[in-house]
C-alpha cells in the first residue's frame, strides 16, 4: 500500500448499536465496504450497564460520563476489551475486513491521566465535588500514531474500545467519542511526509442532532460553535449529546478536516448532521 495517506475515516460505533445485533451487522456490513484507509472505535455502554445490574451494581452517569469505581471498571474492560471487541473483530472478518481488537493498553496505544475530582457549581449556587473514579483523560499527542499507521498502512483494521492506561499498570475508563475524537486528532497531527485528511463520523441510533428529542425527522443539518451554545442554553441538547459534540468540536479546532453524526444505518449516504467552524 502507498505509505501516503491521502484520506482516513475514523468512525465511532454507539453502544445502542453494538447491543442491537441486526443493526450491527448491516453497520459492520457498510463499513467494511468502505474503500481505504480507516479505524473504527466503539462503545458498548448499554450492554456494560446492563451486565452491572445483573451484577448488583447500580450504573451512575453524569452528564452521559460513567462513574468508574473499581468494580465497574473490571465490568466495562470485560465488556468493552472483551466480548464487544472480539464479536465486532468476527463480523468484520466475515465480511472480508481485516481487523484488530485494541485497548489503549495493547502497544502502549492510548496513555491517559486518571481525571481528578471536579466542583461543579449546582443553579442554585451550591457547589458539588464529583469523584469520577477510574476515569481517563486523553492528550492525543500521547497515543500511538506510528502504530496505527504501521496498521491500517498494511492493510489491518484498529478496532479500538474505550479502555485506557495511566503508564503505571492502571486501567482507566475514557469515553468511547473522546477516544473517537483523540484518535482523529492524532492522525490528523501525524506526519509522514504527507500529512493526512481526517473525517471523523460518529454513528449511533438517531439520524443526527435532533432539534427536538422527541421528534426523529427534526435533524439539524449544520451546527458551528454558535449555534451549538445556543441549543445548550434552550436545553435541546444534553445528557450524552454533549460529550459527542464538544468532542466533535475540538477535532475540529486541532486539524480534523470534517466531523458528521448519523445514523448507522446511513454509514454510506450523505446523511446527518455536519459539524463545522
Amino acid at each position: 500500500m502507498n505509505s501516503e495517506m491521502a484520506e482516513i475515516k475514523v468512525i465511532k460505533i454507539g453502544g445502542n448499536v453494538v447491543d442491537n445485533p441486526l443493526l450491527l451487522e448491516q453497520f459492520i456490513h457498510d463499513f467494511s465496504a468502505i474503500d481505504g484507509l480507516k479505524v473504527l472505535v466503539h462503545g458498548g455502554g448499554v450492554m456494560a450497564s446492563q451486565m452491572q445490574k445483573q451484577l448488583g451494581q447500580q450504573p451512575v452517569m453524569i452528564e452521559g460520563r460513567r462513574v468508574t469505581d473499581g468494580d465497574t471498571l473490571k465490568v466495562v474492560t470485560m465488556v468493552y476489551a472483551g466480548w464487544c471487541s472480539k464479536h465486532i473483530v468476527s463480523l468484520l472478518q466475515k465480511n472480508g475486513c481485516n481487523a484488530i481488537g485494541l485497548c489503549g493498553a495493547d502497544a502502549d496505544l492510548i496513555r491517559a491521566s486518571k481525571r481528578p475530582p471536579v466542583r461543579k457549581t449546582d443553579s442554585d449556587g451550591s457547589v458539588t465535588t464529583i469523584d469520577y473514579g477510574y476515569v481517563g483523560d486523553v492528550d492525543p499527542k500521547k497515543i500511538n500514531a506510528g502504530f496505527l499507521h504501521s496498521l491500517i498502512s498494511a492493510g489491518i483494521t484498529p478496532v479500538i474500545c474505550a479502555i485506557t492506561h495511566d503508564g503505571n499498570g492502571n486501567l482507566l475508563n475514557t469515553n468511547a467519542d473522546t477516544i473517537a475524537s483523540s484518535v482523529a486528532v492524532s492522525l490528523a497531527g501525524y506526519r509522514t511526509g504527507s500529512s493526512a485528511e481526517v473525517s471523523l463520523i460518529y454513528c449511533f441510533e438517531k439520524a443526527g442532532v435532533l432539534y427536538d428529542k422527541d421528534d426523529d425527522k427534526s435533524v439539524i443539518d449544520r451546527i458551528t460553535p454558535e449555534y451549538y451554545s445556543q441549543l445548550k442554553q434552550e436545553g435541546r441538547v444534553a445528557a450524552g449529546m454533549i460529550p459527542k459534540l464538544d468532542n466533535a468540536f475540538d477535532a475540529l479546532e486541532h486539524g480534523v478536516k470534517e466531523v458528521v453524526i448519523k445514523h448507522a444505518q446511513n454509514l454510506l449516504n450523505s446523511t446527518g448532521t455536519t459539524l463545522n467552524e
